[in-house]
């Protein structure tokens, strides 16, 4: 625990220590702030602002978040940058109701504000979207229920209940499964926090108690980790399908082995491109107009409409769905 804190104080101080310097230097600053620091998904994305900085010399981008699933560490991180006068944040939002009030501050202030995972999200210039939310959640149902022979039990997992995008998912799941008259869905929506050990512990759980479970249906990138490794200790490859939101290079071993069925995702680091991007251009006063292409794959031609605030709600068409046939092109 105590590792924990060091580690979320190390990364909050370094990015404000930046900061001070980088305003010193009269450029913009576009500070990214991700759910969770340190985990693979937000790894890659890390990338993403790193290569959007080196390529945007006119300005200066930098990304940091909590060391473990709390929106409330991210508020305060959001808040202390708001206090330092960044010109633009970037956010992944936990929960997007926390953080209402520290955007809405942000932005009475002259702060740009670009949002991702969160369309309901109202104190913000811009959310974007990777792809339609229903859809990407459908699309997983539909691999869970041809690996399942669409009967059967299943279940579900989001990030947390305050999670946006996890929540669209699993309903959108959910509301497909009934088209099968053999799927039944059993205690639906069980939190991990994007936690791998905390997610092997509940999948056991559940196996335990529902020993004639035949799907899980995941959401945080760490979800299919953990329900992987409960089904492989359980020898249930083949048995039990798995179809959830991760990344190939750490699900590479359980797509292998067949404990892992299929997975959806986009590429973390395009969208961290295209949140400093839209960013970037908003700082400069220019429009986001619809078809606009943000220059990375999967955002070339992106949807904008008007969000829920005052804001623009954005979508893209980035959505990838792999299996073990299909997934080493994609090795991030």
């Amino acid at each position: 625990m105590k590792i924990t804190c060091v580690k979320t104080s190390l990364i909050g101080a370094a990015l404000l220590a930046s900061v001070g310097v980088l305003n010193a230097q009269d450029k913009p600053v576009i500070a990214t702030v991700v759910k969770i620091a340190g985990i693979p998904w937000f790894n890659r994305m890390d990338v993403g602002v790193k290569e959007f900085a080196a390529s945007t010399p006119s300005v200066v981008a930098s990304q940091s978040g909590p060391a473990t699933s709390d929106a409330a560490q991210q508020l305060k991180i959001i808040d202390d940058l708001v206090a330092r006068k960044v010109n633009a944040l970037a956010v992944v939002p936990m929960d997007p109701a926390v953080i209402e009030g520290v955007l809405k501050r942000a932005m009475d202030r002259g702060i740009v504000v670009v949002t991702h995972e969160a369309d309901n999200q109202k104190n913000t210039n811009a959310n974007i979207e990777a792809f339609d939310n229903a859809a990407y959640g459908t699309a997983l149902n539909e691999k869970l229920a041809a690996c399942m022979g669409q009967k059967g039990k299943w279940t579900s997992f989001v990030g947390s209940l305050g999670s946006r995008t996890h929540l669209q998912w699993v309903d959108a799941g959910a509301q497909n499964a009934k088209k099968y008259a053999g799927m039944t869905l059993v205690d639906a929506k069980n939190e991990s926090f994007d936690d791998a050990n905390k997610t092997y512990e509940k999948a056991k759980e559940i196996l335990r108690k529902h020993p004639d479970l035949k799907g899980f249906q995941s959401s945080a990138g760490n979800d299919v980790l953990g329900i992987g490794r409960a089904i492989e200790e359980a020898g249930l490859q083949g048995k039990v399908c798995l179809v959830g939101t991760g990344l190939p290079n750490p699900s590479a071993k359980l797509l292998e082995s067949g404990a892992i069925s299929a997975i959806g995702f986009w590429d973390p680091k395009d969208a961290g491109i295209a949140m400093n991007k839209a960013a970037m251009l908003l700082l400069e006063k220019k429009p986001l107009t619809d078809g606009i292409d943000l220059g990375v794959k999967g955002y070339e031609k992106v949807r904008v409409a008007k969000g829920p605030g005052k804001g623009l709600l954005l979508t893209g068409n980035a959505m990838v769905i792999v299996d073990k046939a299909t997934y080493k092109p994609y090795m991030f």
